[in-house]
């Protein structure tokens, strides 16, 4: 229900929350500047022309200050998030519970080397090897709303072992290599640390495909429902390895499992073209633009097999959910999650599915908000972008969640002045 605050109220109030963990007095008026900056419209979402509409007859104090609070001030990102995800949590949770932690990453195109952490690699922006910038989160989500609240760059290990880089960047020394599936599940443990409202691990095959990151995702206590790759292998039902060898000796007594010709687990692939497009069913989830999204499933309770050779036993049940949608000469889709056995193969879909949200999400903090336009090269400057972009937004969700349909972009607590007509950013050519 929408409240008896303006919109310039709970901006303010939201902006006081924030001071409390920025720290110095002299941050406040910079993160209120920089916060409504990127809430402003505008084509281009870097610290100077943020200035000039925030302050279009002080702009070079002005730059100054904020390229300060973003560039150099040590205030800390955690705590920031921290507060924008409280102050959001409400509005999605009006809605329903919590139902997903989301884990994606996000790409950044760089023509440069010198941005931290900037290599060639795959830029899903392009769909190519391309010089950029990735990084890793963690958003919270239900069918109606979600935020992004855990954030950070991955760090090449060209970077990472290059200490003239890190020094130059400003990568702070307890920064070493890790994967994005180790990053993400650095994430997750500081949200279970953190309490915050649990939901089943959602992410693509790039990181379900990876063993030890699924069976971390257990250890922390979390359900998880992820992409796998169709050449993953199960033991399905009626099928098992044979057990460990007898031995005859008086040595250490075999443990490990074993295989043989009739023994053999099955990759997803084979199986699902093996029981025949008749054994899946149609299923609806979410509505979309024009029409209600269906396609047709396949739900059945497997045990993964990788590894089992080096193991002495098998690992857990779990579910195996397959896509072959209509029209398609094999499925397309694979998805291996641990919700409860009884789980409808309806909620199955509907979890596996809610990935879209984290789609919209980089879409709307990339138009809408800036999160890629920041011009710094350092880490500190990287990351305190990125906070305050995720800050904005969560502005903006809770907005939304006091006056439905979400579709509508919330009034803004502000609007910006008018830009004199001789401002030029810097660099630009003279229209003269």
């Amino acid at each position: 229900m929408p409240t008896a605050q303006t919109p310039e109220q709970r901006f303010g109030n939201y902006i006081d929350a924030l001071s409390m963990v920025i720290g110095h007095a002299d941050r406040h008026e910079p993160l209120r500047a920089y916060c409504s900056g990127l809430l402003l419209p505008g084509d281009r979402k870097s610290v100077e022309p943020m200035a000039a509409r925030i302050d279009p007859g002080n702009v070079r104090s002005r730059h100054q200050s904020m390229h300060h609070f973003i560039a150099d001030a040590p205030w800390s990102d955690r705590g920031v998030l921290r507060v924008a995800r409280e102050h959001a949590l409400p509005a999605i949770e009006e809605a329903g519970p919590i139902e997903a932690w989301i884990i994606d990453d996000t790409s950044f195109p760089k023509k440069g080397t010198h941005s931290v952490g900037v290599a060639r690699q795959y830029c899903g922006q392009l769909g190519k090897q391309e010089n950029c910038q990735v990084a890793v989160s963690t958003s919270i989500a239900n069918e109606h709303g979600s935020l992004p609240v855990a954030y950070q760059l991955y760090l090449p290990e060209t970077w990472a072992k290059n200490r003239k880089r890190r020094r130059k960047a400003g990568v702070p020394d307890d920064i070493v290599f890790r994967t994005k599936p180790q990053i993400a599940i650095a994430q997750l443990a500081m949200l279970v640390a953190d309490g915050v409202p649990r939901g089943v691990v959602l992410a693509d095959a790039a990181y379900g495909n990876n063993n030890a990151f699924r069976d971390e995702v257990t250890a922390l206590q979390l359900e998880y429902a992820v992409g796998i790759q169709a050449t993953t292998t199960v033991w399905v039902e009626g099928t098992s390895p044979l057990p460990p060898k007898n031995s005859s000796t008086t040595g250490r007594p075999a443990t490990r499992l074993r295989r043989d010709d009739d023994h053999r687990p099955v990759a997803v692939s084979d199986f699902a073209l093996t029981t025949g497009r008749a054994a899946f069913r149609s299923v609806r989830w979410r509505e979309g633009s024009a029409e209600a999204l269906q396609s047709r499933f396949l739900a059945v309770r497997v045990r993964v097999a990788h590894d089992a050779d080096n193991r002495s036993a098998l690992r857990d049940l779990e579910w195996l959910l397959i896509e072959w949608p209509d029209g398609e000469a094999k499925p397309t889709k694979y998805w291996l999650s641990t919700v409860p056995a009884g789980t409808s193969i309806r909620r199955l879909v509907d979890l596996a599915k809610m990935r879209w949200r984290i789609e919209r999400d980089y879409q709307e903090l990339k138009d809408e908000i800036g999160l890629g336009h920041f011009e710094g090269r350092g880490w500190r400057g990287f990351h305190h972008h990125a906070t305050m972009s995720i800050v904005a937004y969560a502005f903006l969700v809770a907005e939304r969640g006091l006056f439905p349909p979400p579709e509508e972009r919330p009034r803004l607590p502000f609007r910006a002045p008018r830009l004199p007509a001789s401002f030029r950013p810097r660099g630009s050519p003279d229209p003269a």
